[in-house]
């Protein structure tokens, strides 16, 4: 069987970058994309590289990012052109595989396998990539390259901004094993924890711990995740028609100013909930569960789940269902800063069997109205009557 051979490509300071590319005059300056103070989603999303000497790390507050750099740049995001770069680089990849598999908005992983024949080795291919990109978008990119998509990925990661990284299977074991647990994805602080717990700090330690333990610990997870380590990874690159249905659809904010009453709460769920049906509608989904986070004033997080009587994307049933699992539990006596709520458990809305004793027909018949009405004048053209002067949400960053 033919090795494979797979690059990982992950735009580097992606937000910042793209910025810069459409904004000449912060070339060669520190520039950070940051939310904004005022409407208290005042952090650092992403810096750029120049950002990054000065110590400024991405999710911390302006203010103390400006203290290592006085002269930091902060820009408003602005999502609809970075989906726009995304497409960009996704159609630079596809002129060189047909194994395209997008990992989030700026990191793709590419089976070039194939491609080798027409574009020379591994390093060449992935350095023609990195050109492209650069000479085209005025942007860079960092490649990963190796036999599987866990140690390409990982390559990306190492070595940034701008640069090729060959993980092989001759060298895989050097360069991986004295790595941190927690430079792989899927190893987040708690898992990080229970592995530090049984002595492994870092990867190759994984390689020394008997499968007994590894599966009584961690379940077959554990098993697999020993197994990529020794090299046995044959995931595929999905191809780029591929279509990958969520595991969920959610969507959070953090209030303008703290909110205390049931109303207030009703109020921003409402809004929430609307923007979840209409991309569960878009996307032709129906959703069995729900759950809700609510984080305070004093940033404590309070988390539930429920189940739906019937698996649906009707707003109204998504609200009533939130506003029940959150008078639940809460006692609206402590103020809270953000919420965010998250449908999962989807299904093909054309093959789900309704209830037959709901309110289905009339429900369908209205959010196909309000659809309808979004698609000629706007998302934003039709919307719940309880969002009306509402002054505690910032509306610019609901959207469908």
């Amino acid at each position: 069987m033919k090795e494979r051979v797979i690059l990982h490509c992950d735009a580097n300071s992606f937000f910042a970058s793209v910025e810069v590319a459409n904004n000449p005059q912060y070339e060669g300056k520190p520039v950070a994309v940051a939310g904004n103070p005022e409407k208290r989603t005042g952090i650092i999303l992403t810096k750029n590289h120049i950002a990054k000497k000065y110590g400024i790390e991405t999710g911390e507050v302006i203010w103390k990012a400006k203290s290592k750099c006085p002269n930091l740049i902060c820009l408003s995001p602005h999502y609809r052109l970075y989906e726009e770069y995304s497409k960009k680089l996704k159609n630079i990849y596809e002129r060189y595989t047909d194994r395209v598999e997008s990992f989030g908005i700026d990191e793709c992983w590419l089976d070039v396998t194939d491609s080798l024949k027409f574009f020379g080795n591994e390093k060449q291919l992935a350095d023609r990539i990195r050109n492209d990109v650069k000479n085209e978008l005025n942007i860079t990119i960092s490649v990963g390259v190796s036999f599987c998509k866990l140690f390409a990925k990982l390559g990306s990661d190492l070595k940034k901004p701008d640069a090729t990284t060959i993980i092989s299977k001759e060298n895989f074991k050097n360069i991986i094993y004295p790595l941190p647990i927690n430079a792989i994805i899927g190893i987040g602080r708690r898992l990080e924890i229970k592995y530090n717990k049984i002595g492994v700090s870092r990867l190759g330690d994984i390689i020394n711990i008997p499968d007994n333990i590894l599966k009584k610990k961690f379940g077959k997870l554990g098993i697999e995740l020993k197994e990529k380590l020794l090299g046995i990874d044959n995931d595929e690159v999905k191809p780029c028609d591929c279509f990958v249905p969520p595991k969920s659809i959610g969507n959070g904010t953090t209030t303008i100013t703290d909110i205390y009453s049931r109303k207030e709460i009703i109020g921003t769920v409402s809004m929430l909930s609307n923007e979840i049906s209409t991309r569960l509608r878009y996307q032709n989904f129906n959703a069995s569960g729900v759950s809700v986070t609510l984080k305070t004033a004093t940033f404590q997080y309070f988390h539930q789940t429920n189940k739906f009587d019937f698996a649906t994307n009707s707003q109204s049933h998504i609200i009533n269902t939130v506003m029940n699992t959150i008078d639940s539990f809460w006692q609206y006596n402590i103020p809270i800063r953000a919420i965010r709520i998250c449908v999962y458990n989807l299904s093909n809305a054309k093959q789900t069997q309704q209830c037959m004793f709901s309110n289905i027909i009339k429900d369908t018949s209205l959010n196909l109205a309000i659809d309808k009405i979004r698609s000629k004048y706007g998302y934003h053209s039709i919307s719940p009557a309880i969002s009306i002067n509402n002054n505690y949400i910032d509306i610019d960053r609901l959207k469908a």
